[in-house]
């Protein structure tokens, strides 16, 4: 075809396609004329069709693929109460994998692999996909498709942004809740009720004191009903956990605030790997000396974290250092048998008592750790409505208080569960939480925190006083009331002692999956894994020469270079968040 012949006919085209628009529109308004009653008249369905369909959810079934560097035992592939409603509302069903043994590596073999779940929780990890191009921008997405997000997050959207080179949004902060005023205490130092009952309610604010009232039940009670051996303190040192139970209480009986395996000055926002401050190191001079004593587990670094949540059902374990949901699947079996005077309560302990415990040091909104949506999900407008879904006060509602006329009643206005099912959380609560669903996606949703209230002036959550003492039973609050406490965050100091910090958590800050600061980090992770265990466990008089060596170690493998590097994200974070 020549030029002109082209052109000629280019033009014909248009003529032809404009006598057929006029046509449409005189049949579209003689339509409008005898159907008045429509209301969706062709002109109108044309003209606004995408608006249409853009509002008709679709909730065709989709099943997207989830990975979750978080455990969730309980998992009941979505045949649970709240995941068949969600599926329900959003048309998605997840076909989910939680990680077994060391998260990151698992990410890493994600990042590696090129074939990516659709869905991903990758806590700090989150920069292993980045550089490996495995997940997505989710700014416009969130603009367009997620009211719900943008609803609850606000201001606090701009915390969502990667770094300041990058600001793009990786990941939806999850972890970080909206509003929060936090009412649980649900770490410090735990002590079974039975303990601090024999020895009169004594104050517990050392690791002097609660030393001495674990050895004096001992010497009187050495083993339990059986004959079995009592245990004095017995720590989860079995992977990741290590972090939990073993070395982040060195931070906290020492005054500071928990910011991963850092301890940040809230003055300069300089940072150095905790482990080196002098302090600490007599807080594992102490769990040496309790070693040393025979009141610490002798299986505590040997154990498997089966065999400790199976050690703290048995009831012989007096005390514990840990966190409340590491440790609560031991628990619920004891609540289930009844035994309730050997369940814990949790007591600020420090090394001193001019030492203020820190567990409610105020982060604000911290970021971070989130829900990623990778770039080979088949269907990111569908996934990023259900995870808007799950924001929707319905959502938040769903998985905090589950369904209502099963699982909470409205009574005079407010959310109350039923006591039968109110019984049931109390005393089999692994059972209940299976079947439920309740809980299950707080890692996966933007959400309101502990204290924050609905529009009815409902708590989104049912972490708040009056809800925590119904769940407690009769032997922790006769503990309480000796202390005179109505819950066990009264025990703490409160969070208008602190100032809050400006740079959330240290702990969620995300690193680039190579950057010479995670290569180090897991260098100085190595050494302190081995270093630790074999101080604590060591006879008191090598104690001082194997943390000489310990440092040594760390400086060797170029821990000052790590803490140089760790300081300017801190610092980045910072000027971020505050716009600078």
């Amino acid at each position: 075809m020549t030029r002109k012949k082209s052109k000629s006919y280019v033009i014909l085209l248009v003529l032809t396609l404009l006598l057929s628009l006029v046509a449409g529109c005189s049949s579209n308004n003689n339509a409008k004329n005898t159907e008045d009653k429509t209301t969706n008249n062709t002109n109108t369905a044309a003209t606004a069709e995408p608006e249409a369909t853009a509002a008709a959810e679709d909730l065709s079934p989709l099943t997207l693929s989830f990975f979750a560097e978080d455990p969730n035992p309980n998992w009941n592939n979505m045949k649970d109460d709240i995941s068949k409603v969600i599926t329900e509302k959003t048309g998605v069903t997840l076909d989910a994998e939680f990680a077994v043994g060391d998260p990151a590596q698992k990410v890493a073999l994600i990042a590696a692999s090129g074939e990516y779940p659709d869905i991903i929780s990758a806590k700090g990890d989150i920069g292993k996909l980045v550089d490996a191009g495995a997940v997505i921008d989710l700014t416009d997405l969130i603009d367009k498709y997620a009211p719900n997000i943008k609803r609850v997050l606000g201001d606090n959207l701009a915390r969502a942004k990667y770094t300041n080179e990058d600001p793009s949004i990786y990941a939806i902060p999850t972890w970080a809740a909206v509003n929060e005023q936090k009412f649980v205490a649900g770490g410090g130092f735990e002590l079974q009720h039975r303990v601090v009952k024999e020895a009169g309610y004594p104050e517990i604010k050392t690791v002097q004191d609660y030393e001495k009232v674990i050895k004096a039940y001992l010497e009187k009670h050495p083993t339990d009903e059986n004959g079995n051996k009592n245990i004095g303190v017995s720590l989860n040192a079995d992977d990741w956990h290590m972090y939990i139970s073993v070395t982040n209480p060195a931070v906290a009986t020492t005054g500071g605030s928990d910011d991963g395996e850092y301890f940040v000055n809230q003055e300069t926002n300089e940072a150095i790997y905790h482990f080196r401050r002098p302090e600490e190191k007599e807080y594992f001079r102490w769990l040496n000396h309790m070693n040393d004593i025979g009141l610490l587990d002798k299986e505590s670094f040997v154990q498997k974290y089966d065999q400790y949540k199976a050690k703290v059902a048995t009831g012989r374990v007096l005390g514990l250092i840990d966190q409340d949901w590491d440790y609560n699947d031991g628990q619920q079996v004891l609540k289930t048998a009844g035994k309730f005077d050997q369940t814990y309560g949790h007591y600020p302990v420090t090394m001193s008592k001019d030492i203020k415990e820190a567990s409610f040091w105020p982060t604000g909104f911290m970021g971070g750790y989130g829900i990623a949506i990778s770039s080979t999900n088949p269907d990111p407008v569908r996934t990023i409505k259900f995870l808007d879904f799950l924001a929707s006060d319905e959502g938040q509602i769903l998985n905090n208080w589950g369904i209502e006329g099963k699982h909470y009643n409205i009574v005079d206005g407010k959310r109350v569960v039923p006591e039968d099912v109110q019984k049931r959380i109390n005393t089999d609560n692994t059972a209940f939480t299976k079947e439920s669903g309740i809980g299950f996606y707080w890692n996966m949703m933007v959400h309101y925190g502990d204290g924050a209230k609905d529009a009815n002036g409902n708590y989104y959550t049912k972490n708040f006083p009056e809800q925590l003492v119904v769940g407690y039973s009769d032997a922790e609050k006769e503990t309480l009331a000796a202390y005179n406490a109505k819950i066990w965050k009264d025990l703490f100091p409160s969070e208008s002692e602190f100032k809050e910090k400006a740079y959330g958590a240290a702990w969620n800050i995300s690193i680039p999956g190579e950057d010479e600061v995670s290569i180090l980090g897991n260098k100085m992770k190595d050494i302190t894994w081995k270093r630790i265990p074999e101080a604590i466990l060591a006879k008191p008089a090598d104690f001082d020469k194997i943390w000489d060596a310990y440092m040594a170690d760390l400086e060797k493998a170029g821990v000052e270079k790590m803490e140089k590097g760790y300081t300017k994200y801190v610092q980045d974070r910072v000027k971020l968040w505050s716009g600078q």
